[in-house]
């Protein structure tokens, strides 16, 4: 009686699907939507910012795969276009970039990268306003607010509104409060 039990048991078991970690990663990309992250379900390609002062940018989702980029600059505006498990694939305003873990970026923090040479910054969001500072091309600031055409921005303890235009680091119809 016990030796047909397990002849049952074993001929159920070998009727059953094999599912391993493939078919089941395979699953798992299917129930990603189309610019939707996998991993936060937040919206993509996205801005983030990263955290430090250097960060590695790989070739692949892990600590494995080879080191292609280092980004040396805290605070800089990095567009995040895929994720995976903990890793993040991110590009600069230039297209270079690659996989970083994700605890070396900031959704929350963002940044910009002023894109014209000596750009205006004014005191309110009208062209005929005061101008406040200038700022050169590739200085990074911080994103205090942003309407449809505009962006309100601190650099160097300075703050200013900017036409979009002159930014990388945040989408056209983007509103930041």
């Amino acid at each position: 009686m016990i030796r047909s039990v397990h002849m049952v048991l074993a001929v159920m078991l070998l009727a059953l699907p094999v599912v391993g970690t493939a078919q089941v990663a395979a699953d798992k990309r299917k129930e990603c939507q189309p610019g939707i992250g996998c991993v936060t379900d937040r919206a993509l390609p996205r801005y983030v910012t990263l955290k430090t002062n250097e960060g590695n940018a790989r070739r692949g989702p892990g600590s494995e795969h080879r080191i292609d980029w280092v980004f040396k600059r805290a605070g800089m505006p990095l567009k995040l276009t895929a994720e995976f498990d903990n890793w993040r694939r991110v590009e600069d305003a230039d297209g270079e970039g690659g996989w970083m873990h994700y605890a070396l970026l900031s959704g929350s923090a963002r940044s910009v990268l002023v894109t014209q040479d000596l750009t205006e910054f004014l005191v309110r969001p009208d062209d005929l306003a005061e101008v406040v500072f200038q700022a050169e091309k590739d200085v990074v600031g911080r994103v205090l607010d942003c309407s449809i055409d505009w962006c309100r921005v601190l650099i160097e303890g300075e703050r200013g509104w900017v036409r979009k235009g002159a930014l990388w680091g945040v989408d056209p119809n983007e509103v930041i409060e």
